[in-house]
């Protein structure tokens, strides 16, 4: 694949990530951010219940939530999309022909389904998002040192399954390679999750529903990402590297490049 053909794959990554964060925005504004507003809800009331009299101090908003829930959250969704969108059209760059004989259409989507598992799906059920309310502040360090340890070893082990399945199609054939390479993955994942430490630091009296309610959007809005993105670069990308062919007045069939 020429310098050429990158480019413009990458051009095209960056376009579909943003649109892809177009589709996340409407679900994280519609979806999750009336239950990030409970918790903080919740979290207000519990302080200034533990507050006495003329003793109660507010915490000044530096950013105000009427922002943080509009332009900033619009902003971070957009600008993680398009970021993610280039780097996910270079590993399809790389890719592409390398992982089975599929078309880029194809190749897009596999690639975006195996990223958002993971990336996001098998370090969410180690590490499941929390909304404000629940977490310590003293512990944030450790619990974001850990989420990105178990993202790191959850690719690192995708990447690991991906060549052992490569490695065993020419003996087993694809199905059983990839059925091989997949319990080979959740072999080892296992561990991880089993020796890894525990994070539960939801306070007591903490509405469970909320909470799994917070969790179920966040994923949402990841699926929603990951899958969008995937459908949309992989019809750019078919586009781009296997145009389909169009008919001459005199009936015969000529590529659409030209």
């Amino acid at each position: 694949m020429n310098s050429a053909t990158v480019r413009n794959l990458l051009v095209r990554g960056m376009l579909a990530g943003l649109a892809a964060g177009v589709l996340a925005l409407v679900v994280a504004y519609f979806l999750g951010e009336p239950y990030v507003d409970k918790a903080i809800g919740l979290e207000d009331a519990h302080s200034h219940g533990h507050s006495h009299g003329d003793s109660l101090e507010h915490d000044v908003e530096v950013v105000p939530r009427s922002l943080q829930s509009t332009a900033g959250l619009a902003t971070g969704v957009l600008v993680h999309g398009v970021a993610f969108g280039g780097i996910a059209a270079l590993a399809f760059c790389f890719a592409l022909g390398r992982v089975g004989r599929f078309s880029p259409r194809a190749t897009a989507l596999l690639l975006s389904g195996c990223a958002l598992l993971a990336v996001y799906v098998v370090p969410f059920l180690k590490y499941p998002a929390n909304p404000p309310a629940v977490g310590e502040e003293d512990t944030i360090g450790r619990r974001t040192a850990l989420y990105f340890l178990m993202v790191l070893l959850s690719v690192l082990l995708a990447v690991a399954a991906t060549l052992l399945g490569r490695r065993l199609a020419p003996v087993l054939g694809t199905w059983y390679a990839t059925v091989a390479a997949v319990a080979a993955f959740a072999v080892v994942i296992g561990p991880a999750y089993a020796f890894l430490p525990v994070v539960n630091e939801v306070p007591e009296g903490f509405p469970a529903t909320l909470l799994w309610q917070f969790r179920l959007s966040a994923l949402a809005i990841q699926i929603t990402q990951w899958v969008g993105f995937g459908l949309l670069f992989g019809e750019l990308a078919q586009r781009l590297l296997s145009p389909s062919p169009v008919t001459s007045p005199q009936g015969r069939a000529v590529s659409a490049a030209h």
